[in-house]
């Protein structure tokens, strides 16, 4: 089990940011706007699926994962508002957010299912947020040319996310939940979110005039595949799921929990 912690983030998310946030580069911009575009809808499921996926274990199961589902709630509640006050000054600055909208179409189409399924669906979606988390709090420099305000924003989710890694695997574990399952929730999950993510930032940058760019493309090619590159770095991980084996907690979280450490000022603790 974790020991989760419902923070506050302290910063004011009501005034304007800059059209290309992430110094300049349209492309960054592009792609971390398009992220959290997903997030509110994303997470709100994951908020369901996690609540009701601990009503259906034995009452001394509850027990042993009340704290940390209930941390857990709290934590993505607090990205699902930060994110949302975000989007609305994207939404201000002309973008549109078609990657929520087909999110909620499939979403709907998941009622029914067994409890597990929706469990396994966000365990696997928080493995893709984990390991782009620990990619981001390793490679700081994805932020570099980033206001303070919005810098904290995307270093604090991060950290939180690496936090709590394992809530849903583990939750999902003790609801009886098989490999076979896990790893085709998670092969779908990995197509639909990387097909996603590119449809949005492909939205993104052409709604600013730059998809076709030549310093557009030179910035896609070197943040994702560079050294250092975001997908060079976490086809490891990423593969890693799939094995029998495979239990979040092995692929750290030192790196959030030494942020947090480091940055008391950027949060208060609500419980």
């Amino acid at each position: 089990m974790t020991d989760l912690v419902v923070r506050r983030l302290l910063i004011d998310l009501s005034e304007p940011f800059a059209h290309h946030w992430a110094g300049g580069d349209a492309f960054r911009t592009a792609l971390f706007n398009a992220l959290s575009m997903s997030f509110p809808v994303g997470e709100q499921f994951f908020i369901d699926s996690v609540r009701a996926g601990v009503k259906t274990l034995a009452p001394e199961q509850q027990q042993r994962f009340a704290d940390e589902v209930r941390a857990f709630i709290g934590q993505e509640a607090t990205h699902r508002r930060i994110h949302a006050l975000f989007n609305g000054q994207l939404e201000r600055q002309g973008y549109v957010n078609d990657w929520q909208h087909r999110a909620a179409r499939r979403i709907t189409k998941l009622k029914g299912f067994d409890p597990r399924h929706h469990v396994a669906l966000t365990a696997a979606v928080e493995h893709f947020t984990a390991i782009l988390a620990e990619w981001m709090l390793r490679r700081p420099e994805a932020m570099d040319g980033v206001e303070p305000r919005l810098r904290a924003m995307w270093t604090w989710h991060a950290a939180e996310e690496a936090e709590h890694r394992s809530t849903a695997f583990d939750l999902y574990q003790a609801m009886g939940g098989d490999h076979t399952w896990r790893v085709r929730w998670f092969k779908l999950v990995t197509v639909h979110f990387l097909s996603d993510a590119l449809r949005q930032t492909v939205a993104n940058l052409r709604h600013d005039g730059h998809l076709w760019r030549w310093a557009t493309w030179k910035s896609a090619a070197r943040f994702l595949f560079g050294r250092g590159g975001l997908i060079r770095e976490t086809y490891r991980p990423w593969r890693a799921y799939k094995r029998r084996d495979f239990h979040p907690s092995q692929q750290g979280g030192e790196l959030g929990v030494q942020w947090l450490r480091d940055n008391p000022t950027a949060y208060s603790v609500v419980s």
